[in-house]
């Protein structure tokens, strides 16, 4: 599939925003009174957070190669 630079542009710009929030999300729960109730969660974020940084860096490795080609 082609995407436009535009879309993975905005695609990053997103993937960003949702890796901060869960980010966020992880620092809260690891901060409540008992993080060890919220290990699913936790597990959970984290993973998300592993599989949307490698997607971030697919977006950009993908930018890089077209702006080389360009």
């Amino acid at each position: 599939m082609n995407f436009t630079l535009v879309e993975l542009r905005e695609a990053k710009r997103q993937i960003d925003s949702i890796i901060h929030k869960l980010n966020e999300t992880v620092k809260t729960l690891e901060s409540k009174d008992s993080p060890e109730r919220y290990k699913s969660q936790l597990t959970l974020a984290k993973r998300r957070i592993k599989a949307l940084t490698i997607s971030v860096e697919l977006i950009k490795n993908e930018l890089k190669r077209n702006d080389i080609q360009n």
